[in-house]
């Protein structure tokens, strides 16, 4: 090999090294939009991703508690309407994990094993069919549960001691 092609195998290398495929749960993404304990990490994580993936169910709950939210009138129509807009735009990039036979096999295997919520179960097996290198959650027992499943796993949100 040439000192070029060392060199560019020297930069195919760092750049692997410094990629991270992450996929991101409702509660840790959702913080991007409405600021509580932990927004002002997400950021950080989101630079980090080299690959980003999102479970299909992550756009449905985050419209539900931007719902919630108009309706108890913490948020204004308008603040709804630029929120939901940005965050079509920001999942447009992202790969959509569906929910395949797959997928339901790995949730049984979480639900037989983990204290979860039904619909959560889904963000953690998307997580492992996709082969995340960073499961990325401002829920406690999604935490437990992927860090149980063999997954890298970050809390955002407030640490407890």
């Amino acid at each position: 090999m040439s000192k070029r092609e060392d060199t560019a195998v020297i930069q195919d290398i760092k750049e692997a090294i410094n990629k991270i495929i992450s996929l991101f749960d409702s509660s840790a993404f959702a913080k991007r939009y409405i600021q509580e304990q932990g927004s002002d990490q997400i950021e950080s994580f989101l630079q980090r991703a080299s690959e980003l993936a999102l479970c299909i169910i992550l756009f449905p709950e985050i419209i539900s508690g931007l719902n919630r939210r108009l309706r108890e009138q913490i948020l204004s129509a308008n603040d709804y309407r630029k929120i939901k807009n940005q965050l079509l735009e920001d999942v447009s990039d992202a790969t959509v994990i569906q929910i395949t036979p797959a997928v339901i096999s790995h949730s049984v295997k979480l639900i037989e094993n983990n204290a979860l919520r039904a619909m959560d179960f889904f963000h953690v097996a998307c997580a492992l069919e996709w082969r995340a290198d960073l499961f990325v959650t401002a829920d406690r027992r999604q935490l437990t549960t992927a860090t149980n499943a063999g997954l890298l796993t970050e809390f955002i949100g407030q640490q407890m001691a």
